[in-house]
């Protein structure tokens, strides 16, 4: 079934509902889950439905199996009679003290909806489930009535609904206001003159149906009905909280525009889009779908918790998740059983867990253009190619280097041998000059000979040593190194460091340079104990978009390190 015929179907069974005694001009039965639920939801599940923290004198509603129990004797609803049900006598109970709902309840309920549920009752208290929870069936295969006005199965399911309200079809409108309405419906504009005219000109039988064909065939078909689906998935072109910062989900949008015009199925349209990345070999289109799930709003407000923002985003594609392709409001569970459908708050969650397995921050980039993780990127063909002959061209260069270093390696290792003898390597000139004690923030103490280790490296920056001082970070501290180390992914360079931790770290911060770590996707690069192990990682968007390498072993305490990290500009 396609999306749009889904959608169709969908309407007749909400607007319609048709069933086989109205096709057979019969009385109608009460239908518990058009007209007898919605009253009860309304008038007596906040305090007797399925959220059990709520329920008043432990009496549900919900179920057949609770309204029908007997209890001292007494049972709620005894099917097939009204006059021994204890709800008739409290709907009807002028004592109230005994009436139901009571006097001071927000939803009253009338004379003649009382007498709808007597009536439900004297048929027999048919119970059904909530439509949603019930397999669909062949409508079509419901006896429907007919006759010269219906010309296609669906103006069955019309006839049945008008003849229940007692009204005549309307006439046959002409050709031209029948094209007009389909080309309204199908792509939300109006036909052309030109187009019209050519319409009305064309006298064969199936005249129509060749419009119609044309009108499904235009691009303009997908965008109209995309844009309904849109609604639904809560598409925006933004981030949406006040900053309202451009996101690009454009090639979301227009893969939707493309399952429509191109009739994908319904179950792939919603499988897709749920969990097409999980597919067997995935497309490129069905892991594009999957940003479904990355619609929500995000924010980068200052002082937003990025946990708790996250925590957020997952409740929020469990909810649409809810509505777009169950048809129920699932944000009432996040908090508490649900109080009008059988939700408890254990299934939000248990649900919840789905959504929740997306490895992202909780915060989008205040002051850079990327995109949080995790995101894909959508190159035209002419840029696969480009990429894949760049990648070939540097796979051959990197291989005819490593055939040259083997080639001079002994010489390497006599220039080694020479420079550890004795004679020493001038340092690079100095670009940056900082004096230890002109260095921001810190507290100088005297721990260590830096004279005797030589001087620290930064980039081409030199940090001065002072004999018998070091620099005490406490974590309450820092010290900046203005304007130094603004390296891209491309710009080979080292760091160098002696360094001593009291003792081994959950997670600590030895350096990093960002422009704003979170408020900037954590975007550049860091050194850190993690655990106890030194890790280097480089960072264009945290924690997918990084690469990182962590030692093996555990940094020992109490003893100074002489830590160099060397990168060299390739990805890698």
């Amino acid at each position: 079934m396609s999306p749009n015929l889904f959608f169709y179907r969908c309407v007749l069974v909400s607007l319609f509902g048709v069933t086989s005694a109205v096709a057979q001009g019969q009385i109608e039965p009460v239908d518990f889950d058009r007209q007898i639920r919605p009253l009860l939801a309304d008038r007596c599940f906040v305090c007797h439905g399925p959220d059990e923290g709520s329920r008043e004198g432990d009496l549900r509603l919900d179920t057949l199996e609770a309204m029908t129990a007997v209890r001292e004797g007494i049972s709620v609803v005894v099917p097939g009679h009204p006059e021994k049900s204890e709800m008739i006598a409290r709907l009807r109970a002028t004592d109230p003290d005994h009436r139901m709902p009571p006097s001071d309840a927000r939803e009253k309920i009338s004379n003649g909806e009382v007498a709808l549920i007597e009536r439900w009752i004297k048929e027999g208290a048919r119970f059904a489930p909530h439509w949603s929870f019930v397999a669909p069936t062949r409508l079509l295969d419901l006896k429907l009535p007919t006759n010269d006005w219906v010309r296609d199965p669906l103006d069955r399911f019309i006839l049945a609904r008008l003849a229940k309200a007692g009204v005549e079809p309307s006439s046959k409108a002409t050709r031209e206001v029948l094209a007009r309405r389909a080309a309204l419906t199908l792509t939300g504009l109006p036909s052309s003159l030109v187009e019209l005219d050519a319409f009305l000109k064309d006298r064969r039988p199936d005249a129509f149906e060749r419009w119609v064909d044309g009108l499904l065939s235009s691009p303009r078909y997908g965008e109209h009905m995309a844009s309904d689906w849109m609604d639904v998935a809560r598409y925006g072109d933004s981030y949406g909280y006040q900053a309202d910062v451009h996101r690009d989900m454009w090639p979301w949008r227009d893969w939707v525009i493309r399952a429509f015009n191109s009739n994908l199925p319904f179950d792939q349209f919603a499988t897709w889009q749920i969990a097409g990345d999980l597919l067997p070999t995935p497309t490129r289109d069905q892991r594009l779908a999957t940003a479904f799930n990355r619609l929500h709003r995000q924010t980068n407000e200052g002082g937003s918790v990025e946990e708790e923002c996250r925590q957020d985003y997952v409740a929020d594609r469990t909810q649409t998740f809810g509505t777009a392709f169950l048809g129920l409001t699932l944000e009432c569970a996040r908090c508490h059983d649900h109080k009008f459908d059988p939700i408890l708050q254990s299934d939000f969650y248990s649900l919840s867990a789905f959504f929740d397995n997306i490895d992202e921050s909780g915060l989008y980039s205040h002051f850079t253009s990327s995109i949080p993780t995790p995101a894909m990127p959508l190159p035209t063909q002419a840029q696969v190619t480009q990429t894949t002959e760049l990648k070939n061209s540097v796979q051959a260069l990197e291989e005819s280097l490593l055939k040259g270093a083997a080639e001079r390696l002994s010489a390497f290792d006599e220039w080694l041998l020479a420079e550890t003898s004795g004679s020493s390597t001038p340092l690079p000139d100095v670009v940056a000059h900082y004096p230890l004690d002109a260095i921001e923030g810190g507290k100088l103490v005297n721990k260590v000979d830096l004279a005797k280790h030589g001087q620290i490296h930064d980039g081409p920056c030199i940090v001065e040593g002072v004999r018998g001082q070091g620099i005490e970070l406490s974590g309450d501290n820092n010290i900046h190194f203005k304007g130094v180390g603004a390296f891209t992914r491309a710009d080979p360079f080292s760091i160098s460091l002696w360094m001593k931790t009291p003792d081994v770290k959950e997670r600590a911060v030895v350096l990093h340079r960002s422009r704003a770590w979170t408020d900037a996707g954590s975007r550049g690069y860091e050194v850190l104990l993690q655990d106890g192990k030194l890790q280097f990682a480089l960072i264009h968007f945290w924690p997918r978009n990084a690469i990182a390498v962590r030692a093996t072993r555990v940094l020992e305490p109490e003893v100074w390190h002489h830590v160099v990290i060397s990168y060299d500009g390739s990805s890698r």
